[in-house]
């Protein structure tokens, strides 16, 4: 008898056991952090909970696999992936699968590996690219010597996209200045009123009488582009018929379906894009001003209530949460001199650059529209994906890789001229039998060159 209860009580207790790790694993109950194996890297950091946004039970590694692409497929499809998965299913790659299976993101990228994340933000071995790179020293002098762990400096070589970075586009941009003569960019075209609607004046607000308005409010929305394309009060707090104080993200996107879009693909709304609560600036692992900590991150975050000032979306909304290094040194950096000097008329339209402006580009479509690229990820990290979409706009590309190559240049906001030199065009002007001087360089020689030894950001 008393072994039969002892089987009856062991049945009840890994019942109730696996009753509970159940509830952890579907978010009921308990809390998932005790699930969590390690820290993830930092641009998953605020997912790390949401496990079955990578996690399917039984999955495995197609499983992680596919995870990976659902979120990261179109940019690599934009990036003209310099390592497509059809090369490794080449049978005359075999030998190469042996040592690395590059046909699996997971082979290179582990989650939940703090010693394995990189400067840039990723987890990967330091020396991936000697698993089949590691003859390079003898094809090219300049590369003897090198440690393997310098092969993704910046400036050097990105495994996925070398769009900045490969030999041509390299020596095709020698010889560039530092400043480059900026065209003056397009001019805004106001957003054309909906079919079948009209400007609107105050006198057409249609919020219940039960919403009681701020005169301020109701003048910010008349004199906003909202009221001119037609769209009064209840098209952002009642786009389904029933009113709500407070404009969610959807709402936006109802109109705003492309801004939407990259929006939740980036760090500012990933969390709402899986269905998790917004993001606060307290989660965030980068310093952020303390009034903000623990403010809920949406649309009017950054373009406010009524007015969506654009102008104050590109700089002091960004100024607002962030107190990282690099960001309170922006308003004594070149970059803000030029926006004031713009501001003031006392310079070109276009001229000026707010954080929007590198961080937010505006994107140029096939289609000849122009919209604003609201997911950070695709310039951010690493800093190299911003040369051709941000930093040539201004800058000659060894200019701009010096600059992204030193750490204390960014710290200050670009204060100060590049205190290293990257040696990425000299060795492509080398290996094309070219002379690897650059001539028109305005800025002061650097002190030291890069090399093996030095650390990537």
């Amino acid at each position: 008898m008393r072994r039969l209860a002892a089987v009856k009580t062991w049945s009840l207790l890994s019942v109730t056991a696996l009753a509970g790790l159940g509830a952890l694993v579907s978010g009921k109950a308990g809390d998932r952090t005790l699930l969590v194996p390690g820290a993830t890297s930092d641009g998953h950091h605020q997912i790390e909970l949401a496990c079955d946004a990578c996690h399917s039970p039984f999955g495995g590694s197609a499983a992680l696999d596919a995870s990976c692409t659902r979120c990261h497929g179109a940019e690599l499809a934009a990036a003209d992936d310099t390592h497509p998965r059809r090369i490794f299913t080449d049978p005359r790659n075999a030998m190469r699968l042996a040592q690395l299976d590059a046909r699996r993101c997971v082979s290179c990228h582990r989650e939940h590996w703090p010693e394995g994340t990189r400067e840039m933000g990723v987890t990967v071995a330091e020396d991936q690219c000697a698993f089949c790179h590691d003859d390079i020293g003898h094809e090219r002098a300049s590369h003897a010597g090198l440690d393997a762990a310098s092969c993704t400096d910046t400036g050097c070589h990105k495994y996925h996209d070398n769009r900045s970075t490969y030999e041509e586009f390299l020596v095709s941009h020698a010889g560039e200045p530092p400043l480059l003569a900026r065209a003056a960019p397009a001019p805004s075209v106001p957003r054309a009123p909906t079919p079948g609607r009209t400007p609107l004046t105050a006198a057409n607000a249609d919020a219940p009488d039960s919403v009681e308005l701020e005169s301020s409010e109701l003048s910010d929305w008349a004199e906003s582009a909202h009221a001119a394309g037609g769209v009064n009060c209840s098209g952002c707090h009642a786009p389904e018929g029933r009113w709500s104080n407070a404009v969610s993200v959807d709402a936006c996107g109802r109109c705003h379906t492309g801004e939407r879009a990259g929006w939740v693909s980036g760090k500012h709304g990933m969390r709402v894009g899986l269905g998790l609560s917004p993001m606060r600036p307290a989660s965030a692992r980068e310093p952020m001003q303390a009034a903000a900590s623990e403010a809920e991150l949406g649309c009017n975050s950054c373009h406010g209530s009524h007015r969506f000032d654009r102008r104050a979306a590109a700089v002091e909304s960004c100024l607002g949460c962030h107190a990282d290094t690099h960001s309170l040194a922006y308003e004594a950096s070149p970059h803000a001199r030029a926006l004031r000097a713009e501001l003031d008329g006392q310079a070109p339209v276009g001229s000026g650059v707010s954080c929007a402006t590198c961080h937010l580009p505006r994107v140029t479509h096939a289609t000849g529209q122009r919209t604003v690229e609201h997911n950070q990820n695709a310039n951010l990290r690493p800093s190299e994906k911003m040369l051709r979409s941000v930093c040539l706009d201004c800058h000659g590309l060894a200019f701009a890789i010096d600059s992204l190559a030193d750490a204390a240049s960014i710290q200050n906001n670009f204060a100060s001229p590049p205190a290293q030199h990257v040696p990425s065009i000299d060795w492509a002007l080398a290996h094309a039998g070219r002379s690897p001087s650059i001539p028109g360089a305005e800025h002061e020689p650097p002190s030291t060159t890069r090399s093996s030894s030095t650390p990537p950001l």
